[in-house]
């Protein structure tokens, strides 16, 4: 972990995830295999990967603010729903077993990786309000919030499809409330790790820098077609670094 060599990597990648995350979402399936792979435990890989995602979500948040694209006091409930599942999502995966976290982290990865290989894109959803706002809030954003709390890639994506599919929103609006809510329940989560000792802040502040670049550059430089070429960068860096977790355990059996 003092290795400059690693750090300069572990920049790179966070740069990367948050340019990814602006752009198609998913950027934790790129920081979190890296923090495993750079040496953290799982609990300690998990709340690093919040201490860095903060920065980049809370700097897309500030951006659609100034932009008065997100109406605060309206989202406010929404907001709190998400803060509590976040918490209660972070509290739990604190008491699994880190043994049984280990084996589990792969797993999740290969599901979220299927997912984003297979699932549509959130710009061809129908745009009809199907839910109201407070039922919204209690589901998806405890919904939501709880996973992000206990894992997280593909938070950014979950809610924004809740946001096209169940209110309605159009796209735009859509990314806005999104990063809203993901800054909501990465802080939430970064709290609760904190207070359990798990966040190792050196490697969070090298990679926090690079979110901080990435999201910029992603907000910035929003491509037509940039999922299509981010998802498959995504499926196959988390199946491969899923399948080396796998043969880790079967050798270590």
């Amino acid at each position: 972990m003092d290795s400059p060599e690693i750090a300069l990597i572990l920049f790179g990648l966070a740069l990367l995830a948050g340019f990814v995350d602006a752009i198609a979402g998913g950027g934790g399936l790129i920081t979190i295999p890296a923090l495993l792979w750079a040496g953290l435990s799982p609990v300690e890989s998990l709340a690093t990967n919040k201490a860095q995602a903060v920065f980049g979500s809370g700097s897309a948040t500030l951006h659609f603010m100034r932009k008065g694209m997100i109406e605060p006091r309206g989202a406010a409930f929404t907001v709190a729903c998400t803060f509590v599942g976040a918490a209660l999502g972070a509290i739990l995966v604190q008491q699994i077993d880190s043994a049984a976290l280990q084996r589990l982290i792969p797993i999740l990865l290969v599901g979220f990786a299927l997912y984003f290989l297979f699932s549509p894109r959130v710009s061809d959803l129908d745009s009809h309000q199907r839910l109201s706002t407070p039922a919204f809030a209690v589901t998806v954003g405890v919904g939501v919030g709880f996973y992000d709390g206990f894992f997280g890639p593909g938070t950014g994506t979950f809610f924004a499809m809740g946001y096209v599919a169940l209110l309605g929103y159009n796209m735009r609006r859509a990314t806005a409330y999104t990063k809203l809510l993901n800054f909501t329940s990465n802080l939430a989560a970064l709290i609760f790790f904190t207070i359990g000792g798990h966040v190792v802040w050196i490697v969070a502040a090298a990679m926090a820098l690079g979110q901080l670049i990435g999201a910029w550059l992603g907000s910035h430089l929003v491509l037509k077609h940039g999922a299509v070429l981010v998802r498959p960068i995504l499926v196959v860096s988390s199946v491969l670094i899923s399948i080396k977790f796998f043969l880790d355990q079967f050798n270590g059996a």
